[in-house]
């Protein structure tokens, strides 16, 4: 069998106040997950428990964001999570603003035909 890809879908999130990278990569995921349900997978006979989610989210500073909490964003599914060098750090009114992007993928362990 092989991980074959179903969808891909992106978010982005924010912190305006707290400067906290974990709540605005957690806010990224949310944003990118909730912008349709997905049910590709269910159309085949594939249950939720088999979808593999593969989280990305990109923040200035990868290293201060606790990844078990953005995985715990997915609310089905085998779930993967990196933090990388990405997003922004903008200065606003005296507070730092984070921004987040998140790519999420979802897959499947199937077999293709042909």
């Amino acid at each position: 069998m092989a991980k074959t890809q179903f969808a891909v879908q992106m978010g982005m999130g924010t912190d305006l106040r707290g400067a906290d990278y974990t709540k605005a990569a957690c806010r990224a995921v949310h944003d990118a997950l909730h912008r349709h349900f997905l049910n590709v997978g269910r159309a085949f006979g594939l249950s939720y428990d088999a979808m593999l989610v593969d989280i990305r989210v990109g923040v200035a500073k990868p290293d201060a964001v606790d990844l078990d909490k953005v995985a715990a964003e997915a609310p089905v599914g085998k779930v993967s999570v990196e933090a990388v060098e990405g997003g922004l750090d903008n200065e606003m009114l005296g507070n730092t603003v984070i921004i987040a992007n998140a790519i999420v993928t979802v897959s499947f362990d199937v077999e293709k035909e042909g």
